[in-house]
């Protein structure tokens, strides 16, 4: 019979990377950047979520609604930054559609009269 050795995580590394994902980040980047299986990491979350309830998924970077129903700043600069991102990735892929298909404005010449 095989023997499976089980790595241990300190509650640092594990609290790290569940605000890793609690900021906004993929959890299979987040997985492999840390070096961990993305099913450990869903299991983090998943148990943080279950013992802390709405004021983990608050205090890690949840959307916050304040008294006047604005969004939390640090959560509205998230959105933001995540829409650029997107935004930027659609207008490079529409620069390089425009090229494939040789639809980029040529200057025309006037015709000859």
């Amino acid at each position: 019979m095989r023997t499976v050795i089980r790595k241990r995580y300190s509650n640092d590394f594990r609290d790290q990377a569940i605000e890793l994902v609690a900021l906004g980040r993929p959890v299979p980047e987040v997985a492999e950047e840390l070096g961990i299986s993305t099913t450990v990491l869903y299991r983090w979350t998943q148990s943080q979520r279950g013992a802390g309830g709405a004021s983990a998924s608050t205090q890690l970077g949840g959307v916050v609604q304040r008294a006047g129903g604005e969004l939390d700043e640090a959560a509205e600069l998230r959105r933001l930054r995540k829409e650029n991102n997107r935004l930027l990735m659609e207008n490079d892929i529409l620069k390089k559609a425009a090229v494939i298909l040789g639809t980029l404005p040529q200057p025309q010449a006037k015709p000859a009269r």
